[in-house]
């Protein structure tokens, strides 16, 4: 593959499209919890969307299996998938899905402290380390909230610590995938293996808890749609085909649009009362989140600007 190219105007319309389902899922969770379990809900959806993947795949003649060095590492990514929608699901019974959705997007800061202890090349600088202290300084402000207006509501304070330890999972998924030989293949496989073992852990754990009842409405039966077709297999390949055609810096950025979104669509669909210091600690969450993701780009701006003076 030739050098990505820069965002355009297609480009752009794919990631807020990406964006808002990606912020929709966590609402449309929440919306039908009383009808089917966040946990076995997400066990479903990644059911039907490892079988339109394998479909995808076999019409595609892709390759299924792994090389024998690869097995373990996909074995751990997909635990870690598994684990990071396990705790997202058993968040959403307990806190708001406004909190989920932005500290699960607490992920990169993880991410980039795995890549920066892993990778000689990815070491942080002083301006990302600023971010990753902005972000943890936004984060301890959100936990704060809670509708107890006595002291802290321990059980939105447990859900928002289920949100964060999903935001960290999916931080050393990204991790495990860039520093194995898993960076080296095709996204469709990569994604075959979080999908498959995803839905075999988070179907036993429904079953263990006790939480695989369902009433099959017309919600549920729609939100089972959205989440199998639109999230686990549409959106994740929209992702993928994303980041082999365009700069994928300037992707990461425009993604943080999706904590915005989610803040936004559970407090006007789902009525969540949004607290001041959350709002702060988001705000200052996402400010961190942009500054780590948007190093390269404001050095090479800063490079040029210089550059520019000097001519002058």
């Amino acid at each position: 593959m030739g050098t990505r190219k820069p965002l355009d105007l297609f480009a752009f319309g794919c990631m807020v499209l990406f964006c808002v389902v990606m912020a929709l899922q966590q609402v449309t969770l929440k919306v039908v919890a009383e009808e089917i379990a966040p946990v076995f809900q997400i066990a479903l959806r990644y059911g039907i969307g490892t079988m339109l993947l394998l479909l995808l795949m076999q019409l595609k003649r892709a390759q299924l299996g792994l090389m024998p060095e690869n097995r373990l590492p996909a074995l751990w990514i997909g635990t870690l998938f598994a684990l990071e929608f396990l705790f997202l699901g058993e968040a959403l019974r307990y806190t708001s899905a406004s909190h989920a959705i932005v500290l699960l997007y607490t992920a990169p800061i993880f991410a980039a402290i795995g890549l920066h202890l892993k990778i000689p090349n990815e070491r942080m600088s002083h301006l990302q380390w600023l971010g990753i202290a902005i972000v943890f300084g936004g984060t301890a402000l959100a936990f704060l909230g809670g509708e107890d207006k006595t002291g802290l509501n321990t059980t939105v304070l447990w859900g928002d610590f289920l949100a964060l330890l999903a935001g960290i999972t999916w931080g050393a998924t990204t991790v495990v995938v860039r520093t194995t030989g898993l960076a080296a293949l095709p996204a469709k496989q990569v994604l075959l293996y979080q999908l498959v073992i995803g839905f075999i852990v988070l179907t036993l754990w429904s079953v263990w808890t006790e939480q695989t009842d369902i009433q099959l409405t017309i919600s549920v039966i729609a939100s089972l749609a959205f989440h199998g077709i639109g999230v686990a297999f549409l959106a994740f390949l929209l992702w993928f085909w994303l980041l082999t055609h365009y700069k994928a810096s300037q992707l990461g950025i425009l993604s943080f649009m999706t904590p915005v979104m989610g803040v936004l669509l559970g407090s006007w669909w789902l009525d969540e009362q949004i607290e001041i210091n959350f709002i702060i600690g988001a705000g200052l969450i996402i400010a961190g989140l942009l500054l780590v993701n948007s190093h390269a780009w404001l050095n090479l701006h800063y490079a040029t600007l210089r550059k520019m003076v000097k001519i002058k």
